[in-house]
């Protein structure tokens, strides 16, 4: 069976996307292996073109990457085309600079935490797995970063980041607003239902009730994410928004959500390695 164009390009998107639900892995690996496994990054993409990556230090402003973009359009001037979310945070900076450890070395059990506290009845146990499809799921006190996915194709939400493309445009701008979460069970805490409900508004696709309480977003340019490129760059490029509060929202809502949804998201996502690598990042102004 011939692939159309559309399914080639939405391959190197879809490779950040493989699941690494949670903590699942008990294995931890050494420094050595994450300084290797950024040795090789910086050795696959030395002289090859790349853009500039992420996930990045969002209080760290410098970067060396030479190579510029135009930044997308303002997401309500976009299509939202995707969510999904990863367990630890994979950007660094704010109010998530607690570093979770190396995890397995493949995006489980790694990325940054909450820096402050919840409290021992919001840190109740729920009665049942959250969001555990693929792993053990999602526990109170868990901090989670949800990738809100705009495109400037004409698409309707959907599935995968392949639902951000379109036979029509190969080469759509890309933007993904960011919020980091705090899961607490507590029926006073923000409804994540709530925050990714999805409507038309103005002709485009949205998700009106991304948060917009929780710090002046951080934008930069930057790439898709996700463990499969910890060693290897992301040919993507994305205009990023990252805000630096945290969001304390009720984990059993987000159970809901991972029962049904219309982008079949049912687990949460592996993390990049956060990139350090000067000529990988951008500067942000």
């Amino acid at each position: 069976m011939a692939y159309s164009q559309r399914s080639l390009i939405a391959g190197l998107i879809l490779v950040p996307a493989v699941a690494i639900a949670g903590y699942s892995s008990t294995v931890v690996v050494s420094d050595d292996v994450i300084a290797e496994q950024r040795k090789r990054l910086a050795e696959n993409t030395a002289g090859q073109g790349f853009g500039p990556q992420s996930p990045r230090d969002i209080d760290q402003l410098d970067g060396e990457n030479a190579n510029q973009f135009q930044a997308a359009p303002a997401h309500t001037a976009m299509n939202l085309c995707n969510i999904h979310f990863h367990i630890g945070a994979e950007h660094k900076g704010g109010e998530f600079t607690t570093y979770a450890g190396n995890g397995n070395g493949q995006g489980a059990g790694t990325g940054y935490l909450y820096d402050g506290t919840l409290s021992k009845k919001q840190l109740k146990p729920t009665k049942g797995k959250v969001c555990a499809a693929k792993g053990k799921g999602l526990v109170p006190g868990d901090t989670i970063e949800v990738h809100f996915v705009h495109t400037t194709a004409q698409i309707e939400p959907g599935p995968t980041l392949g639902a951000c493309l379109s036979d029509n445009i190969m080469n759509p701008q890309l933007r993904v607003e960011a919020q980091v979460m705090v899961l607490a069970n507590d029926k006073s805490a923000t409804s994540f239902l709530d925050l990714a409900t999805v409507e038309q508004k103005d002709g485009y696709f949205q998700a009106p009730n991304i948060p917009t309480n929780t710090g002046t977003p951080v934008q930069y340019a930057g790439s898709t994410t996700g463990p499969s490129y910890n060693e290897k760059g992301s040919p993507l490029q994305v205009s990023w928004s990252v805000r630096p509060e945290v969001a304390v929202v009720n984990i059993n809502t987000v159970a809901d959500w991972c029962e049904d949804n219309q982008f079949n998201e049912d687990h949460a996502h592996g993390v990049r390695n956060l990139v350090l690598n000067p000529l990988l990042l951008s500067v942000i102004k």
